[in-house]
Order: C-alpha cells, then structure tokens, then sequence
C-alpha cells in the first residue's frame, strides 16, 4: 500500500474481463487505491472505507459518450408528442439550435452554472462516470460543474460555420452567419485552460456540430486540430433526413458519411453520433474506415424513429450507446437500445445484454482511447458503477448482466465512484444538497421557457 485512501466495495457480482472476454466474478471484493483499482479479492480486506451491503453488482464505471445537458432540458417535456417541429421532423431546427442560442443570450454566469450542475448530477445519478458532452462553447460553466462535482469529463464546445441554423413556418431550414473562425479562436482557448484539469478527469474533445452546419474548411480544420493534439473527435452525422437532403445539394449527390471522406475526416477517431438517416452503403464505408457510432435510441424513438444499435453494431462498427440528454438513465437508455433493435430486426438473437453492457464499458472506452477506463482490473482507473440487485423488480435472479439490460434502471443505481472518490453513495450526490441544485437549475431553464420566442417554438 502506498499510503493513499483505500475504498473496499464488496460486489455479490463483480463484472470482469477473463482473456479479453466479459466475466462475472461471485462474491468479490473489488479494492481502490488513491485512483486506480488495486485488487479483485476474495476475502475481506483492510481498507478506510469497507462498504460491503450485499445484492450489489459492481461495474467498470459506466461512458455515456453522447449529451446534451443544457439543449434537452430546455426541450423536456415540450417537444413529446410531436410538439414543437413544425413541418420539420427534426426538433434540431426548430427548438434546440435557437432556443439553446437564446438561452446564453439571457442567462447569467450563475444561471449557467446551475444548468451545468443540474445536468451533472442527473448524469452522476443515472450511473455515468465519463461523460463526452457536445455544448455551445458558451456555457463553459459545463467544464466548472464537472471539476466540482468530480464526474470525468470530455467537454466538447460545439464549433459552427453557421451557429444559427433554425427551420421557418414552412419547415424549410436557414442558415446564417459565419463562426467558424471565433469558434476555433474560442475551442482553444478552452483546450489551453481545461484540458488534463484535476490530474486528468477533465478534457476536450472536438466537436463540429454536424455536417449541414459545418463547411469543407471548418471541418478539415477541426480534424487536423483534434489528429494533432490527440484528442476525440465528434460530431452528429446524418441525424435527419433533412441533414442528407442539404448535404447532397451542396457537394454533388455526396451523402453526410461520402462528404466527411471526402474531406479526410472520416476515420477511426471519429465518434459519430446518431447516423440513423445513414444507408447501409454509408455503414459500409463507416466500418471500413473505422468510425465509431454513438447510438441515442430513445431520443429518436419519442418521434417514431428508429435509431437501432443492432444495425450499425451488425454492419461491423463499434456502436457505443448515450443518451443524448434525454433523461440521463443510461441503463434505461440500454434498456431501449436492446428493444429497438430486436424490434427494426424481427428477431431475438441481435444485441444481446453482454454486447450493449460492453458498449457503455469497454468498447465506449477503447473508442476514446482510454484501455485504464471502462474495465475492472488492478491498475485501471477507480472508477465504478455500483447497481443494487435486491430490488424486487429485479429478483429472482439468475443472470445479473440480463438484468441490467431488461429490468435495471436508474433508480437502482446504488453508487458511483470517480478517481476513487465516492461520489454517490445509496442512490444519493455526496457532495451537494440535490434539491437546492435542481431548483436553480429548473428556475434557470423556466426563465428560457417564459419567453414568447420559446412558447411559440413549442407550440409551433
């Protein structure tokens, strides 16, 4: 021992990786040191903190690699439905882009901040350690919020040619403006404060929004920015059909997936969020080149969309699941991608519960890069996902995995360890008064909500 706090956390089902295969171990002690994991044991260790209730099932803390904290409160509970699209059937258009605009035009630092702390503890609650979070490069309070709170962070300041792409009465969308130079200006100035805070729980990844909002030069820029510096690349691909109309009249026919090849984007360290209006041509090209897809079923699934992991995961790309901000429970998010696919399928057999349990572990892990993540294992990071089994809605049972994906939910997220430091402990944020956190941020929010541009978007 080193001298740095220890943490013990009996597990009656520990998740673990045998020859690089997905194990649950019975009965085990898994064993923190500082921020890595020390040891898996089998008998009761000596350690600060023991916490041995049982029925637990202990995880690698679990990466939702796609969010909106600020964007899907501003839609929640508006734009179910089909409120709020107008003759458009992306809310992209008509209420996130503008409204989100809006909002850090009228909102104060403070009202920032309590967006940005409201959003992190629903993520830390619904099971998430490492979150990539795409945002308006104007609420940098996302990036204070996660320090403070302890949760590990890839925050990802969107970068536009046009920041103001909204859809008129018709449905038709508009584009204006010209940001792409400020929003680089601006990312590195955020990369030069914040990336490697807090010993390295808090970095920055690359996010041009998406293709129909970002040109040719935008693009290969922030490709050959992100490529030097060794960080992620994100953006969303595909996600409407009205993305893949615009993209084709602009570049000749090219769908989203042909444009971001041809331009030299396309690669093995592009996380591509969505894809759901891709071909099975564009899939093809995908996995050829690598890309990694971050499937949000749920979001899309409130519109009558299917956004189904089994498809992407069967045409060869590593599919990752996040939630996209829509109420922030991974597992339920899990949950809906094991459902969706089964049903786009017509079949039983396709993403079984081990597969989607990997594509918010390991394999969401290796798509950023990051082997110590994702993974329970002496010497990788301490960061945990603790899941209480003794629910009745989960018992009897027998496969502890399956019930994860088709009983689990965020309730019965039981705690949640980040860089060894235990940051929810019997379903309850250790380190701030949750009530008081929700009302600022839901006073912040409501404040947008109020205005007659808001109303006449959601009820559009």
């Amino acid at each position: 021992m080193t001298g740095q706090p220890t943490t013990a956390i009996f597990g009656s089902y520990v998740l673990a990786e045998q020859d690089g295969r997905q194990v649950v171990l019975r009965d085990r002690w898994v064993i923190t040191e500082g921020d890595r994991i020390a040891a898996i044991a089998t008998g009761q260790p000596k350690a600060d903190i023991v916490l041995d209730a049982p029925g637990r099932f202990v995880l690698p803390g679990l990466l939702n690699l796609h969010n909106h904290c600020f964007s899907e409160a501003v839609a929640r509970t508006h734009t179910e439905d089909g409120a709020g699209r107008k003759s458009n059937g992306s809310i992209v258009y008509t209420v996130l882009l503008p409204l989100t605009k809006k909002g850090l035009d009228i909102f104060t630092a403070d009202e920032r901040m309590a967006v940005a702390r409201m959003g992190v503890l629903q993520l830390l609650k619904g099971g998430a350690t490492t979150v990539m979070e795409p945002f308006r490069n104007g609420l940098g309070e996302m990036f204070d919020a996660a320090l403070e709170m302890g949760l590990r962070f890839y925050g990802a300041p969107y970068l536009f040619s046009t920041a103001d792409a909204r859809a008129d009465a018709s449905g038709q969308v508009a584009y204006r403006g010209d940001d792409g130079a400020a929003d680089l200006e601006a990312w590195d100035a955020l990369q030069a404060r914040w990336d490697g805070a807090a010993n390295g729980r808090i970095r920055l990844a690359m996010s041009p929004h998406a293709t129909d909002t970002c040109g040719p030069d935008l693009l290969r820029a922030c490709a050959a920015r992100a490529r030097a510096l060794g960080v992620p690349l994100t953006t969303h691909l595909a996600q409407s059909q009205q993305e893949v109309d615009t993209i084709g009249r602009r570049h000749g026919g090219r769908s989203p997936a042909e444009y971001l090849d041809w331009l030299g984007v396309l690669g093995p360290d592009l996380l591509a969020a969505h894809c759901i209006a891709s071909s099975d041509s564009d899939l093809a090209l995908m996995a050829a080149r690598g890309a990694t897809v971050l499937n949000c079923p749920r979001v899309f699934a409130r519109a009558g969309t299917t956004a189904a992991f089994g498809r992407f995961a069967e045409a060869g790309l590593r599919t990752a699941i996040g939630t996209d901000g829509y109420n922030m429970d991974l597992l339920g998010e899990v949950n809906a991608a094991a459902m969706i696919s089964k049903i786009a399928a017509g079949r039983p057999d396709v993403a079984g519960a081990p597969e989607l349990i990997g594509a918010v572990t390991r394999q969401a892990a290796r798509a950023i890069g990051r082997d110590d993540l994702g993974v329970v294992a002496a010497g990788a990071k301490a960061d945990l996902t603790v899941v209480d089994l003794t629910h009745p809605h989960l018992q009897p049972l027998h496969d502890p995995v399956r019930a994860l994906v088709w009983l689990a939910n965020r309730a019965n997220i039981d705690g949640v360890m980040v860089d060894g430091r235990l940051l929810v402990q019997n379903g309850h944020y250790l380190a701030g008064d949750e009530q008081a956190i929700t009302r600022a941020g839901t006073a912040a929010i409501e404040k947008l909500w109020a205005l007659p541009e808001a109303q006449a978007a959601f009820n559009s």
